[in-house]
């Protein structure tokens, strides 16, 4: 390909996924959601003949990048993954992959934990994973956000509610109901992007399951006896988006607007669960019936629970959009470290990667296809190549800078 076809390749990716520039978003100044309207992008799940699985609302002019990423074994949940950026590229919303951890006791904490799982190995409130995140992304945590009044016990009632169908089979059994409890937080957070104050709000639901195991008596001479144990897995679903600070309350209320709730298909919803149901079917069929009945009641529970949790990570999304006049509390806490792991899981899943530039010290989203980018003085054209020893500089007209590669937050 010509450095002309390699250069306009490259502004076709520049323009899907939004550029940085100094002008300020045309939706944030009012012409979004009266005039240039709402547009509803539609994520697929390509294991389910690209079934649709998500619809998510975007302000018509705004930039939009989107997967459904399957989840790690330490997450087992299927979830949206998407980035939304204002026509200037400084404005954005995003929800990050699902994050899990797990953790247990006696035999459980000798099972290796599965890949994907954060290096936690105990509960955390939803409030202090909030701060665990905001240390991760490298940006200050100003304050909490305050949440609707009841909203937390509301949560935690639904899942309650979810569970009552199945004490009576796990009485017959003689055996404990998993304990389940979901905690819902959000905070203010700052950082820099280039010369722009940037002021965000970054919001999780935490859900943890504790499922007991009893023990047994060994059948065979010298083999000890085997005491009860706990296994204990967590799931977050985060929320994050921020804007230059003068920006900042017009995103919250664009966002949090009730047309911009984001839908999940019921069809692909019931069609994960017959493939669960399909696969539980198999195992059984190996099985004796004793073991076969107690595996199609485990079934049925993990199936009905994955479908609450989907709704439940569904109606998150939908009551975080309420709440933006809410007064805003407490001091500022700077967080302290430099871990940038959740924001680089997000370029990974969007197939993007940031660059920074040395002169300016502006930060660009642009194509992970290629391992060099330039972009010249006006800051609106860039180009791309894998060729070390390519330099538009003198072929292409203006003067061009190379970019240097940074992580998803923009810290080297």
């Amino acid at each position: 390909m010509t450095i002309k076809g390699r250069l306009a390749a490259t502004l076709i990716a520049l323009t899907l996924v939004g550029c940085s520039s100094g002008q300020h978003s045309a939706v944030l100044n009012g012409e979004g959601a009266t005039s240039g309207g709402i547009r509803a992008e539609v994520i697929h799940d390509p294991t389910l003949n690209n079934m649709d699985a998500f619809q998510v609302p975007v302000p018509a002019k705004w930039h939009f990048r989107g997967v459904l990423d399957q989840g790690a074994p330490c997450v087992g949940l299927a979830s949206a993954v998407f980035r939304a950026t204002s026509p200037d590229g400084l404005s954005f919303v995003e929800q990050m992959p699902m994050l899990g951890w797990s953790w247990g006791t006696g035999f459980a904490a000798k099972v290796p934990r599965n890949n994907g799982c954060l290096p936690l190995k105990e509960a955390m409130s939803a409030r202090d994973f909030v701060k665990y995140l905001t240390a991760t992304l490298n940006v200050a945590y100003v304050a909490d956000y305050p949440l609707p009044d009841g909203m937390q016990a509301d949560a935690q009632k639904a899942l309650d509610d979810a569970q009552l169908p199945y004490a009576a089979r796990y009485a017959a059994m003689h055996q404990q109901p998993p304990k389940q409890t979901v905690q819902l937080a959000a905070a203010i957070v700052s950082f820099k992007n280039g010369t722009f104050q940037m002021k965000g709000r970054l919001g999780t639901s935490v859900t943890c399951t504790e499922i007991y195991t009893p023990g047994y008596r060994s059948m065979l001479r010298g083999v000890p006896d085997q005491p009860g144990w706990t296994t204990d897995q967590c799931r977050a679903t985060v929320l994050y988006m921020a804007a230059p600070e003068n920006q900042y309350d017009a995103l919250l209320k664009l966002w949090d607007g009730p047309e911009m709730k984001i839908h999940g298909s019921p069809e692909w919803n019931q069609a994960v669960i017959d493939r669960m149901n399909r696969m539980a079917a198999m195992r059984d069929q190996q099985m004796n019936a004793q073991a076969a009945a107690q595996r199609q009641a485990s079934a049925q529970q993990f199936n009905h629970d994955q479908a609450v949790r989907q709704q439940m990570h569904e109606q998150f999304l939908a009551t975080m959009q309420r709440g933006t006049d809410m007064s805003m509390a407490r001091a500022a806490q700077v967080a302290n470290t430099n871990h940038t792991i959740a924001s680089d899981w997000v370029d990974y899943s969007l197939d993007r990667q940031t660059v920074l530039d040395p002169n300016t010290g502006q930060l660009s989203k642009v194509s992970s296809s290629s391992s060099y980018t330039w972009i010249d003085s006006s800051g609106h054209t860039s180009f791309q190549t894998n060729d070390v020893n390519a330099d538009p500089n003198g072929t292409l007209q203006g003067t061009w800078t190379r970019q240097q590669v940074v992580h998803g937050d923009g810290t080297r």
